[in-house]
């Protein structure tokens, strides 16, 4: 039981202490709010998204056909 609320007693300062950090943190900015909100990439990157897409595409089929492959192996194994 002691050593519960010694565990407790840690966990609630690391928590407390990373809120405190997470504050004071938000407080440190160098832009007003305002500013914040208009602020833009610059040109576009559109490329990037396309590329990611395509690679997340890639890897889904390739999970799919080895799905499959091994569905294949599974029956031969049965019969």
């Amino acid at each position: 039981m002691y050593r519960n609320q010694i565990l407790r007693g840690i966990l609630v300062s690391i928590v407390s202490l990373m809120g405190a950090g997470l504050l004071l943190a938000q407080e440190v900015s160098d832009l007003p709010g305002d500013q914040l909100a208009t602020q833009a990439l610059g040109r576009p990157y559109w490329h990037v998204f396309i590329a990611y897409a395509i690679a997340i595409g890639l890897i889904f089929f390739w999970v799919v056909v080895i799905g499959r492959r091994l569905l294949k192996i599974e029956n031969k194994i049965r019969n």
